[in-house]
């Protein structure tokens, strides 16, 4: 399994980095997980829009799906449009991405709505899902292929199921929006620090920790340190180009 990070930024894009957005893939199948702003540029450095076999989504904030409607524009109006894209998420949570252009892109794409707790197979990837809690609904996502996981968090507060989700995973894939402390502070059920991240890795085991999602402006260094505190092993942050080949 190889992971390739096209973002990682949360919020809003800036000029270096794209919003979250990562390229999974195992035996040539190329899952598009979080099409993000700003993530669609970053996607056809790699291949071409055509090449994505299926987009998993894990919650409706536009700074995880809001490039899914150029993606959707690539493959519907280039030359030799491919066969519908599926596309897994979580009952309505692309309903605004998927209005903006009414009725053009019908035939494009193929939704598959996610049941939280219920896994699902996409090619040769089986997909666990949690409720992670989020200000909007949000499917904790853990992939497992060819004896390697990747276990990824989306956006949440703090909650016991990211242990269970990222346990003896490969990596752990994990929100890290502030160092220490979120702010403000009435946002902390819904948002997670890089020192928690590094408490539910090192609770769960992982290999890896890969910290996502940092606020625009924040350094990455500040990052790896919060979470270093309680996680020994190998903690990195997801810039873009990053890549890492799991099992």
């Amino acid at each position: 399994m190889r992971l390739t990070v096209l973002g990682g930024g949360g919020a809003w894009p800036t000029a270096t980095r794209a919003c979250s957005g990562y390229l999974v893939e195992h035996e040539g199948f190329r899952v598009l997980v979080d099409p993000g702003y700003a993530t669609l540029p970053q996607l056809l450095r790699h291949q071409e829009a055509r090449d994505v076999d299926a987009v998993v989504v894990s919650h409706g904030h536009p700074d995880h799906c809001a490039d899914l409607n150029p993606l959707l524009r690539a493959r519907a109006l280039g030359d030799n449009p491919p066969e519908a894209l599926p596309v897994f998420a979580l009952p309505g949570a692309l309903d605004a991405v998927l209005a903006l252009d009414g009725r053009m892109l019908d035939g494009s794409y193929a939704c598959h709505e996610i049941s939280v707790g219920r896994p699902f197979e996409i090619g040769p990837f089986r997909v666990d899902t949690w409720a992670l809690p989020h200000f909007v609904p949000n499917a904790g996502l853990r992939f497992s292929a060819g004896g390697a996981v990747l276990a990824y968090t989306g956006d949440t507060g703090p909650s016991p199921d990211i242990v269970a989700l990222a346990r003896n995973a490969d990596l752990l894939l994990a929100e890290a929006t502030f160092p220490e402390h979120v702010l403000p502070a009435d946002n902390a059920p819904y948002l997670s620090t890089a020192r928690q991240a590094g408490e539910s890795a090192a609770r769960a085991g992982v290999a890896r920790l890969m910290l996502t999602h940092l606020w625009p402006g924040s350094e990455a260094h500040s990052a790896v340190a919060a979470a270093s505190h309680a996680y020994t092993g190998a903690i990195e942050v997801a810039l873009p180009e990053v890549a890492v080949t799991l099992g």
